[in-house]
């Protein structure tokens, strides 16, 4: 078989992979805390399995829409209108099996080979590959730690050029949980507005998950001039714990939004009928146990933050949402572990971490920041406390 030479470029994705070895090293009998899947660990909540239920012998069962049942679009207006302000109507909206087919869509709608897409990094595994996959070229923005690991507005205009198509914004971030104030956000439209052939894509995923004092805040928003400009992409997956039924959706111009469905009727169709039903009952019915669910996050945050923070060898800002931390770990290169293993990249320190002391990491690199590494908190909490434990004993081990 002669595999394409476009599919050469791809990389596979780092955290199913380290997903994956957890799952072989346990059915090997080892006991192993994984740190790496995105994930809540929360069930889906009853209200939402019951509709699916109900979906189920009320028929819906078939074909639909390739964008989305009229129901399911009418609660996302309702939704975006509720906790962001923005005015959309169903034609407006696009219902993908999962956030990541909603970001692919539009993609494929909308570049041309060559066109730009900047990315700021550290920055989700899949995006760049994403952008590769559909003809275009990642344009990697470098945050830095000093900077909260957010883009600043001299840099994005430093990068623009007349082959930029999109802009992605990711807030609160995977992996770094920084998020975008509200004045930042407007900073950054300041330059768009300078590049008008420049349109966003605003990955809010994670809105819901956000600490202490932050306010949450979108580009179309924060900026209401951009909005015919900007696709804001959402899903039922993080906040509603419900990865698995893969119900992404976007908001975003009809022109675009009509573009996408017509990917979708020659490649996937429409996202699953129960699926649906079941995110309208999400999006539609109560939101209390969100609040809830977000206290255990922040404890486990602070945990997890009050561990690494007692570690010399590590350097970890304080994330503002989503449920990773994202230390530093430039220190330890050139370190060996127990085993005699020398510690020159962060891929070194997540595989010795994983194989020495059985807990999983995602190196940092797979983010493109090297010389760090991503931690999920979204586990038991006691399993959190033990992993932490584990990597502090890891980190003692570890010699000049």
């Amino acid at each position: 078989m002669f595999l394409s030479r476009h599919l050469a470029n791809i990389s596979p994705s780092a955290t199913l992979t380290i997903t994956q070895k957890v799952r072989d090293m346990r059915a090997q009998g080892i006991e192993v805390i994984g740190l790496g899947a995105g994930e809540p660990d929360f069930d889906t909540p009853p209200h939402i399995i019951r509709a699916a239920g109900q979906a189920m012998k009320d028929g819906h069962t078939r074909y639909t829409n390739v964008d989305g049942i009229p129901e399911l679009k009418s609660a996302i207006c309702a939704k975006f209108k509720r906790d962001n302000g923005l005015e959309y109507t169903p034609d407006q909206i696009n219902v993908s099996p999962g956030g990541k087919a909603v970001i692919y869509n539009a993609l494929v709608a909308s570049l041309d080979p060559g066109d730009e897409v900047i990315i700021p990094t550290p920055c989700w595994v899949s995006y760049p590959d994403m952008v590769k996959l559909a003809g275009g070229v990642p344009v990697l923005a470098k945050t830095t730690l000093e900077d909260g690991y957010k883009l600043r507005p001299a840099l994005l205009e430093n990068l623009i050029t007349p082959k930029t198509k999109w802009l992605f914004l990711n807030s609160p971030s995977n992996p770094t949980g920084a998020a975008y104030e509200r004045e930042e956000l407007k900073n950054l439209a300041d330059v768009l507005r300078r590049h008008p052939h420049v349109w966003v894509l605003s990955d809010d995923i994670y809105e819901h998950l956000i600490y202490d004092d932050f306010e949450f805040a979108t580009m179309a928003q924060a900026a209401p001039d951009l909005f015919d400009r900007t696709l804001t992409m959402n899903g039922v997956s993080k906040a509603y714990a419900m990865t698995g039924w893969r119900i992404g959706y976007g908001g975003g111009p009809q022109k675009l939004i009509k573009a996408m469905a017509k990917v979708m009727g020659q490649t996937t169709s429409n996202a699953a009928s129960i699926s649906q039903w079941a995110a309208v009952a999400a999006l539609t019915g109560p939101q209390d146990f969100i609040i809830s669910s977000n206290q255990v996050y922040k404890s486990r945050r602070d945990l997890v933050m009050d561990k690494l923070n007692a570690m010399p060898l590590l350097e970890c800002p304080k994330p503002d949402g989503a449920f990773y931390v994202f230390p530093d770990c430039a220190k330890l290169m050139g370190m060996t572990t127990p085993k005699g293993r020398k510690l020159k990249t962060d891929v070194d320190f997540a595989t010795a971490l994983l194989d020495e002391a059985h807990v999983a990491v995602v190196p940092g690199s797979a983010f493109h920041a090297p010389s760090s590494f991503r931690i999920s908190y979204s586990i038991d909490t006691d399993d959190l406390r033990n992993a932490c434990a584990r990597i502090q004993s890891f980190l003692a081990s570890l010699k000049l």
